[in-house]
């Protein structure tokens, strides 16, 4: 794949500082590239340092001021919005494999089971009673899908997922390997002494865009529905649990832990290795920072941080804090003998 820049700036709707002939070979990071692969920077870090990558074209915000330095040794292209400008180019340098619709011969697959157009269904994949299956829906091998399941069109679901029954799922949804969607929650009620198991009815609704990354499980409801919202996106080994409610647009990073009935909002970001308790509600547009605890209710458009959770601001005071308590410890202990001493001499 070879493109000029003049052919990359149509197609991204940029506005070319440089040779408008130079050719592009390949797509690369900033600090990896050669000198005919293009790249991009947002950050600052990079757009001051644009000398230091070897690319021979760099996409940039628009609003950057290119000085004599930064321009002298690249080609530079200026778009709103550059990172994803730059993976619409990556996409078309790596153009995904395209695969015949097709259904495999040893698919095991149920009665009464409605697949739509071009569908592409692997090896050693079974299929439940009653499911639907949407138009150009992608089942990679090792999929099982249960009873009564739905499945949207452009749906891809990567190998080795499990679906158990009843689990509804949107359209140009993808999950990843490894993920169970409608598990029993952790259920159990106190008999005599011993832990009865209580059954689990309900089911899982998916909305549409929504991307579920490697080793999530996403159990299903009690009775009702455990809910993930429209353009939702989770990271590997995420745990949600039965009931909890996920608002649309929200980003749950890797290892992040939410307990049963927890509703979540519109537009949340969850950071890395949280846990969120059962029954409580985080606003719309809150983030939740690395490695939080949540115990309680988050207003909207809160950042909050901690164990327990406080609002950053504090959280950030209490961290430095933190580190001197041992000295603070000392001293505290010496300013008590100090005040010991002298109350004994005025006795």
């Amino acid at each position: 794949m070879k493109l000029s820049v003049n052919e990359i700036a149509k197609i991204i709707h940029a506005e070319v500082v440089g040779d408008p002939s130079f050719v592009v070979k390949g797509v690369s990071s900033f600090d990896d590239s050669d000198t005919h692969d293009i790249t991009f920077a947002c950050e600052t870090k990079y757009l001051t340092h644009l000398k230091q990558t070897k690319a021979g074209v760099v996409i940039i915000p628009d609003t950057f001021v290119c000085d004599e330095l930064g321009s002298r040794n690249n080609i530079l292209l200026k778009t709103d919005n550059p990172k994803i400008s730059f993976f619409k180019l990556v996409s078309i340098f790596h153009p995904e494999k395209k695969t015949k619709p097709c259904i495999h011969h040893s698919a095991d697959i149920g009665h009464h089971v409605r697949v739509g157009e071009d569908p592409i269904i692997g090896s050693n994949i079974f299929i439940g009673d009653n499911v639907q299956i949407g138009n150009n829906v992608h089942l990679m091998p090792g999929v099982y899908i249960g009873d009564d399941v739905f499945i949207g069109d452009n749906t891809l679901i990567k190998p080795n997922v499990t679906v158990i029954e009843k689990t509804r799922i949107g359209k140009n949804v993808i999950i990843h390997s490894g993920t169970i969607i409608g598990s029993d929650g952790f259920g159990f009620a106190q008999n005599f002494g011993k832990h009865e198991k209580i059954v689990h009815t309900g089911y899982v609704h998916i909305g549409d865009h929504v991307e579920i990354g490697a080793c999530n499980t996403i159990d299903r409801g009690t009775l009702g529905m455990t809910v993930i919202g429209n353009g939702v996106k989770t990271d590997n080994l995420v745990h949600i649990a039965h009931n909890v409610k996920i608002g649309d647009n929200t980003l749950i990073v890797a290892q992040v832990g939410i307990a049963g009935s927890t509703k979540v909002g519109k537009n949340v970001i969850i950071a890395g290795n949280a846990s969120i308790t059962g029954h409580i509600k985080i606003g719309d547009g809150s983030i939740v920072g690395p490695c939080a605890g949540v115990r309680s209710d988050v207003p909207e458009n809160e950042i909050v941080s901690g164990m327990p959770h406080m609002p950053h601001v504090r959280w950030r005071k209490v961290v430095s804090i933190i580190s001197r308590l041992p000295e603070m410890r000392k001293n505290l202990f010496s300013f008590e003998k100090r005040l010991k001493d002298l109350e004994n001499k005025n006795e």
